[in-house]
């Protein structure tokens, strides 16, 4: 990206998000390369939650200049407090790739922010002849980051094996016999796999684990 004028990136995504909430911090991807003074107001003054071009991306699929926040009519108040901010820490220019979502739950997007100096007109004279190319690698790049382990909550090798065979359909007892251990040991293996993946039940468990691509991978694919 930098070879095309875009020198800071933020990649979101989240499989949890509801109308009302992006779903539990622990449980989004973010990465950035941003400097942490940026990072920490962006996230700590709720920009996160209001600044205008997230509102595009939940709202919408594809890539949207910058140039959209220029229309006063589009932003709030609120809204507007995120892009001066963003002004502050010379965040003016740039683009937002909202990727295509598998479900309602879901929502990946990259906002590409422009080097210092450049213009809105110039990033979009940018975009106008590398438009399609930037997008088809941003979005590789998103359904590559959706291969790899999330490790946020690290499961133990023997959690994810109970956890795997719970997902083949086996019973606490089949399990206990499967691994020449006590029905008792394998409740405690899947009573803190619950707790280190912050859920309630098994079920649960088992379908953010597969989220996090922690099941029926090999060991060496887990940190």
């Amino acid at each position: 990206m930098n070879d095309f004028g875009f020198d800071r990136l933020i990649y979101g995504f989240t499989r949890y998000r509801s109308n009302a909430s992006f779903g539990d911090p622990q449980d989004w991807v973010l990465l950035t390369n941003h400097g942490d003074r940026y990072m920490e107001g962006f996230l700590s003054h709720g920009h996160v939650y209001r600044a205008p071009m997230i509102r595009w991306a939940i709202e919408n699929t594809g890539a949207c200049s910058w140039s959209w926040m220029a229309d006063a009519s589009n932003i709030t108040s609120e809204e507007m407090l995120s892009v001066q901010f963003n002004l502050s820490h010379d965040v003016t220019a740039g683009y937002t790739v909202s990727f295509p979502s598998s479900s309602e739950r879901t929502k990946g997007a990259i906002a590409l922010t422009a080097k210092s100096g450049m213009t809105q007109n110039e990033v979009d004279a940018i975009w106008e002849e590398h438009g399609n190319e930037l997008t088809v690698m941003n979005n590789v790049m998103h359904l590559k980051i959706q291969t790899l382990p999330y490790s946020q909550r690290n499961l133990t090798k023997r959690q994810r094996e109970v956890l795997q065979w719970v997902g083949d359909g086996k019973t606490t007892q089949d399990i206990a016999i499967l691994l020449e251990l006590t029905p008792a040991t394998i409740e405690k293996h899947l009573r803190l796999a619950r707790e280190t993946l912050d859920v309630e039940t098994t079920a649960q468990a088992v379908l953010k684990a597969a989220f996090y691509n922690q099941m029926f991978v090999v060991d060496a694919h887990i940190s």
